[in-house]
């Protein structure tokens, strides 16, 4: 409290943008990663905002510094999940003031290249979507770790419909058995470790698991090869993919997802002198993001928190 007011506040650094290459890796040659690093910090500088006393106050270019410094230090292949957890137990632990710090981190898919299918040894191309994660870090190590997707893009031409959806006199949408359906995921998924000391003594991969976990989504999403599965509504198969990570993964607590529908609209036209110009024949579409329908739904164990 200050003057009669309550005061919730913290202050970090955003954007931070670092890569970090490791040099020939056993089996693999050159690999990097780059980062987009956030970090703020909780602590106690209240009389910052209301005595201009900057004290206390862990200046954000230090913050930015740390980054680098910390990214220097990790002298073997590190995933951006403990990458976060080393910065936020270094902010919480370093400085007396503060009392948890939260550190967001997006890479940029940087994906080894093959040339006559072979992988290049230091070559890379950008792909599609992003592995992100948020941790946070207690001054007495209690902490949480979320990782997740984002621009996950996936389509179905066929194997889609929508019935049975309330009717009343602002309804036009007719039933179908038969659409396309796609969709960009946003995911994220919680783990179950609440302390620093949780985290397994054999380094957990969690590189390797944002990647079984964004096999799962696809597959589930997606179906056999050849007979696919249908999908009734989005929410459906929204469910079916959270359902399946949690039921692969005891690692993981909750799944967050967010599925928009991006529409494929069917075309027809036709004027007065050619009254069949296109007819639709599940073939033409008008493709349209804007509006869409927005679906998003958290899974998780009984007993878990998201």
């Amino acid at each position: 409290m200050a003057d009669g007011f309550k005061i919730e506040q913290n202050h970090g650094k955003s954007r931070v943008r670092v890569a970090r290459v490791w040099r020939r890796v056993a089996g693999s040659g050159d690999v990097i990663v780059e980062w987009n690093v956030g970090v703020s910090l909780f602590s106690d500088c209240l009389p910052a905002y209301t005595s201009a006393d900057n004290s206390a106050i862990v200046a954000t270019d230090s913050m930015k510094n740390t980054v680098y410094a910390k990214a220097k230090e990790c002298t073997e292949v590190t995933s951006m999940e403990s990458f976060a957890v080393l910065l936020g137990r270094h902010f919480a632990s370093y400085y007396p003031q503060v009392t948890a710090a939260v550190i967001n981190i997006v890479e940029k898919p940087w994906e080894r290249v093959a040339v006559d299918g072979q992988p290049h040894s230091h070559g890379f191309k950008v792909g599609s979507e992003k592995h992100t994660t948020e941790v946070r870090v207690e001054k007495y190590g209690t902490l949480s770790v979320t990782s997740g997707i984002e621009g996950l893009a996936l389509l179905k031409t066929t194997q889609s419909g929508f019935e049975g959806f309330v009717r009343d006199h602002f309804t036009l949408l007719p039933e179908t058995r038969e659409r396309m359906v796609a969709t960009e995921v946003t995911a994220a998924w919680r783990y179950p470790f609440a302390h620093v000391s949780d985290i397994p003594a054999e380094p957990f991969c969690f590189t390797q698991r944002y990647l079984e976990v964004k096999k799962v989504l696809a597959d589930t999403f997606f179906g056999s090869p050849l007979e696919g599965v249908y999908s009734p509504s989005v929410q459906n198969t929204l469910y079916l993919m959270a359902k399946a990570v949690l039921n692969r993964f005891p690692d993981i607590a909750s799944v967050k997802l967010r599925m928009p529908n991006l529409h494929f609209l069917p075309v027809n036209l036709s004027s007065k002198d050619n009254p069949n110009m296109v007819k639709f024949a599940d073939d033409v579409y008008m493709p349209t993001d804007e509006p869409h329908g927005t679906i998003e739904a958290t899974v998780s164990r009984t007993m878990s928190r998201m």
